[in-house]
């Protein structure tokens, strides 16, 4: 953003400096304010497509990174030691991990801010409520990955450097957001259309009631954060739960043609973009889904039939993992993982994938299941265990069907999860325990699952709220079994753990240093100051 604003504003003074040089002579040459190539304004829905593509982009961008910290995957380094973030450090004047924040500010930024001025002026009530929820979800992700942030200050073009605002702040904002976008997008009245919307909606095809139920799920989860505040209210999380998606077929998708020769219209973790290539599963996430965890052995009863859909095997068939502790793997080929695509070797460019990781898969920014894991954490922290019961088996029967569903958007040589296999799993008590039984971790880990490579920020802020490596405090297990921090963690973090990402390098470390001291973002390890919202 800032890169860009400055520039804007010198060249805003240079083309004055010309016109008055000019004067009278050149009034004819150069009008700065007409471009006959392109209209001056455009109709406030023409805003929306782009804006919804960075919307489900962002988090995959920086999900290379976060997915490090939450030991979703590893990038092993070549090298004895592990790569700077499967160390919980960070890229040092790299805008590695700040495309989140560049988006918000610069690729949605101004464009948002005009969507909204436009469609509440033409009374588009329908719009300007998708442009609220937008808005404030991109406060929320941006807050829980960097924490402190700027919104007062952010558009003000008067502007060469720019304040902070607190974490509390912005959470207060997000929500004021979403209750006026709620208002909003109940309205019928105006000029709400659904066909006006539908045109550039590539989300909802102009559904002004999914968005609701949208707003209200992204109001749940806002509100779940507080888990560790004495504010914490439970049943205003379950509340926002149960107005919000009522099935996967509610879930937030974006669809991609992945028919353009640059591949810029394909899934970010399909093949053809090749941003994943040398990524690969972790011991963590293996151990949640190969029955270890859940009470069972590999081959056992409690193995889970999503595993063989989501993960990797290697070449010989078994499924392995890399520990990020280790730069490299040392196993023979035969038994080294296969990239997420499913091959051993190049890249799979052209050839089926599978799940989250083919050119067209549909990619999620917030689904049903997300949801009910949600509001099942809520219900057992207030201590109603029969609704925590029925939401947590809610979130595993709908993913083993979201997981079926990704895996045929693009043609993908994946048998489905049949009947069979379903039933016999949900009947494990392992799995799918008594209401008296259910614990935390079994509420967090499949949450943690049905996540996994696409729901990087809510899952690292899960991690955050129980520290990492928390312990149930009904049976003290691990909330999340056979996670562990780095054995060597990153230099600059002198001994602790990552807590946030440090701010985008080339706008605030290049252009709004002395903001940043104040908010002490020069120290090496700023990266590990725990976040307001973590805290009690």
């Amino acid at each position: 953003m800032r890169p860009y604003l400055a520039t804007m504003k010198f060249a805003r003074r240079a083309l004055l400096a010309g016109v008055l040089v000019c004067a009278a002579g050149c009034q004819n040459f150069l009008d700065v304010n007409e471009n006959p190539n392109a209209p001056q304004t455009v109709s406030a829905n023409l805003y929306l497509a782009p804006i919804l593509h960075w919307v489900a982009t962002s988090e995959q961008f920086d999900g290379r990174f976060i997915g490090r910290y939450t030991q979703n995957w590893t990038l092993p380094s070549g090298a004895t030691l592990p790569s700077t973030w499967d160390r919980m450090g960070y890229d040092p004047t790299s805008d590695n991990g700040g495309q989140l924040w560049r988006d918000v500010y610069w690729n949605i930024g101004q464009n948002l801010v005009d969507m909204n001025n436009k469609a509440e002026a033409e009374q588009r009530w329908d719009l300007l409520g998708i442009g609220q929820v937008v808005k404030a979800w991109g406060w929320l992700k941006v807050t829980d990955v960097h924490g402190e942030l700027i919104i007062k200050e952010a558009f003000d073009q008067t502007r060469f450097t720019f304040n902070y605002d607190t974490q509390e702040y912005a959470y207060q904002e997000v929500l004021k957001l979403l209750d006026a976008a709620i208002v909003n997008l109940s309205k019928t009245d105006g000029a709400v259309n659904q066909a006006y919307l539908a045109r550039y909606d590539r989300v909802y095809g102009g559904d002004r009631i999914k968005w609701l139920r949208f707003a209200y799920g992204l109001k749940a989860m806002t509100l779940n954060h507080f888990s560790n505040k004495s504010s914490y209210k439970p049943q205003d999380v379950i509340a926002a739960v149960d107005l919000s998606f009522t099935s996967n077929a509610d879930d937030a998708l974006l669809p991609y043609s992945a028919t353009s020769a640059d591949n810029a219209d394909g899934n970010f973790w399909g093949p053809r973009r090749g941003n994943l290539n040398n990524y690969r599963q972790t011991n963590f996430v293996l151990g949640l889904m190969n029955g270890a965890a859940f009470g069972g052995v590999a081959n056992g009863p409690a193995l889970d039939p999503r595993m063989s859909r989501m993960l990797a095997p290697s070449p010989d068939g078994q499924y392995r993992a890399w520990d990020p502790n280790s730069g490299v793997l040392g196993l023979p080929a035969a038994q080294t993982p296969n990239n997420f695509f499913g091959y051993a070797a190049g890249l799979g460019a052209g050839l089926p994938s599978r799940y989250l990781f083919a050119d067209k898969s549909r990619f999620p920014i917030m689904t049903y299941s997300q949801l009910q894991f949600i509001k099942a954490e809520a219900a057992l922290r207030s201590g109603n265990r029969g609704v925590a019961l029925a939401a947590y088996t809610n979130g595993v029967m709908s993913h083993i069907d979201f997981v079926n569903a990704r895996n045929t958007d693009d043609g993908q040589l994946v048998t489905p999860i049949s009947a069979a296999e379903r039933a016999a799993f949900l009947a494990n008590p392992n799995i799918i325990p008594s209401a008296s039984n259910l614990a935390l971790w079994q509420i967090m880990s499949q949450k943690y699952i049905a996540q996994w490579a696409w729901g990087h920020v809510e899952t690292w802020m899960d991690m955050r709220r129980y520290n990492y490596t928390g312990l149930d405090p009904v049976t003290g297990t691990q909330i999340y079994p056979g996670f562990s921090t780095p054995a060597v963690l990153f230099p600059d973090n002198n001994g602790k753990i990552a807590q946030r990402i440090r701010a985008r390098f080339n706008s605030e470390y290049v252009w709004n240093v002395e903001a940043l001291r104040v908010i002490g973002g020069l120290e090496l390890d700023f990266h590990t100051k725990p976040l307001w919202i973590t805290q009690p």
